[in-house]
C-alpha cells in the first residue's frame, strides 16, 4: 500500500461516497447550487459599482472571500459525496437557500444586514461540516480531515458573528481577521493540539472534478459580466452606447478565450493526474487562486458598466482601475494558476499585466476617452491569446 492509498475500511454509508473512477461528472444538483452564485456575483459587482473607492473595494474583497468560502468548501464536499443521494441533495438545497440569503444581504452587509449575513454564514459553514462528519463516518482519513477543520471553521464563524454585532471599522477588521485565519488555517493543515496537521496528500481529492467545477464558476462570473453590460445597454440605446456594448462584449469574450480555449481542459488533465500532489495543488489552485480570477471578472464588470455609461468621457483614476485593473487581476490570477500547474513562467500573461498597469497613469494623465482605454485593455488581452496560439503552432512543449 502506498502512502496516498486509504486504509482498508468499511464506510458506514458507502452509498453517499463518490466513486474514484476517473473525472466525476458534474450533476444537475451541483449546477442548481451554482445558479445562486450568478446572483452573488451580480450583487458584488453592483456593490463595487456603487462604492467606487478603496473602502468599497476592500468591502467587496471581504464579501467575495466569504462567499467564495461557502461555494468552494461545498464544492469540496461534493468532491467526496454523491450530490444526487437524498441526504446530500437535501443539504445542498439548504446550502443553496443559505447562499441566496447571503447574496441578498450583500448590499447592506456593512450596514443593517451585517448580522443576518453573519448568522447565515455560520449556519451554512458549521452545519455543512457537521453533516460531512456524519456522512463520511467509517472513512478514517476523511473523518480526520473534517475533524481537523471543524474547530477552525467554528472559530472563524464566531468571528464573523462578532463582526456582525459591531459596526464601522470594527466590522471590517473582525471580518478581515476571520478571512485571514481561514486562509492560514487551510494553508498549514488546520493544526490542533495532540492531533498535528491535516496532510493534503491524504485528502483523497478527485482533482479533475474540482477543476471543472471552478471553471464553471468562472463561466458564471463571465456570464454575469455580460448580463451587467446588457442591462446597462437597455437603459439607453443609441449607436455610441451600442458600440461601447460591443467593445465590452469583446472584452468578456477575450477573457473567456484566455481561460477556456486551451488551458481549462489541459488543467483538468494535469490536476486529475497529479497523484499525491492533487490535494496540495487543489488547495492553492482553487481556494486561493481562483477567487483572484473571479475578482478580475467582477472588477472588469464594473469597468464595463462605466464604459457603457460614459464611453466618451475622459478616463478618471477610478475608471482606469476598473477597465485596466480588472483584466490585469484576471490575467495575474491565471498566470499564477498556469505557473502552479505547469511549473513554467507564463511570460505572455505577466507581460500583459505589466503593460496594463503601465497604461493606468498614461490613460489618466492624457485623459483619453473611456472607450479608448477599454480598447487598449482589449488589445492587450487579445495579444495574450495570439501569443498562446503562436506557441501552439510552433509546437512549444508543455512542461510536465
Amino acid at each position: 500500500m502506498t502512502p496516498s492509498e486509504p486504509p482498508a475500511v468499511t464506510p458506514a454509508r458507502p452509498w453517499l461516497l463518490r466513486p474514484r473512477q476517473g473525472v466525476q461528472p458534474t450533476t444537475s444538483t451541483e449546477l442548481f447550487f451554482d445558479l445562486v452564485f450568478i446572483f452573488s456575483i451580480t450583487q458584488l459587482s453592483h456593490y463595487l459599482i456603487e462604492h467606487p473607492n478603496w473602502r468599497g473595494a476592500a468591502h467587496t474583497t471581504l464579501l467575495l472571500a466569504l462567499v467564495w468560502f461557502v461555494w468552494v468548501y461545498t464544492t469540496w464536499l461534493t468532491n467526496w459525496l454523491q450530490p444526487d443521494q437524498g441526504p446530500v441533495r437535501t443539504v445542498l438545497i439548504g446550502v443553496t437557500l443559505g447562499s441566496l440569503s447571503l447574496s441578498a444581504a450583500i448590499p447592506q452587509a456593512f450596514a443593517g444586514t451585517g448580522l443576518l449575513f453573519a448568522v447565515v454564514y455560520v449556519i451554512v459553514q458549521v452545519g455543512r461540516t457537521l453533516f460531512a462528519l456524519w456522512a463520511v463516518r467509517g472513512s478514517p482519513w476523511l473523518v480526520a480531515g473534517f475533524q481537523q477543520s471543524l474547530p477552525w471553521i467554528a472559530g472563524t464563524s464566531v468571528l464573523v458573528v462578532l463582526g456582525g454585532l459591531v459596526h464601522g471599522t470594527a466590522r471590517e477588521v473582525v471580518w478581515a481577521a476571520a478571512v485571514l485565519i481561514d486562509v492560514v488555517g487551510l494553508a498549514i493543515g488546520y493544526p490542533l493540539p495532540r492531533r498535528g496537521r491535516s496532510r493534503p496528500e491524504r485528502w483523497m481529492v478527485e482533482g479533475g472534478h474540482l477543476a471543472e467545477r471552478c471553471a464553471a464558476f468562472v463561466l458564471i462570473a463571465l456570464g454575469e459580466s455580460i448580463l451587467v453590460t446588457g442591462s446597462t445597454l437597455t437603459q439607453h440605446v443609441d449607436l455610441v452606447t451600442f458600440g461601447a456594448f460591443l467593445l465590452a462584449f469583446a472584452g468578456s469574450v477575450a477573457l473567456w478565450w484566455v481561460y477556456f480555449a486551451r488551458s481549462a481542459a489541459a488543467a483538468t488533465e494535469v490536476i486529475a493526474g497529479a497523484g499525491d500532489r492533487t490535494g496540495a495543488l487543489s488547495r492553492v489552485a482553487f481556494n486561493y487562486l481562483h477567487p483572484v480570477i473571479v475578482a478580475g471578472v467582477i472588477v472588469t464588470s464594473a469597468g464595463d458598466e462605466r464604459l457603457l455609461r460614459e464611453p466618451g468621457a475622459p478616463t478618471t483614476t477610478v475608471a482606469a482601475l476598473f477597465i485596466l485593473g480588472g483584466p490585469a487581476l484576471f490575467l495575474a490570477g491565471h498566470a499564477a494558476y498556469k505557473a502552479l500547474l505547469w511549473r513554467a513562467l507564463p511570460v505572455s500573461r505577466i507581460t500583459a499585466v505589466v503593460v496594463l498597469v503601465a497604461l493606468l497613469p498614461v490613460c489618466v494623465g492624457l485623459g483619453v476617452p473611456v472607450a479608448v482605454c477599454a480598447a487598449l485593455a482589449l488589445v492587450v488581452t487579445v495579444a495574450v491569446i495570439v501569443t498562446d496560439r503562436f506557441r501552439v503552432r510552433a509546437g512549444t512543449p508543455t512542461p510536465a
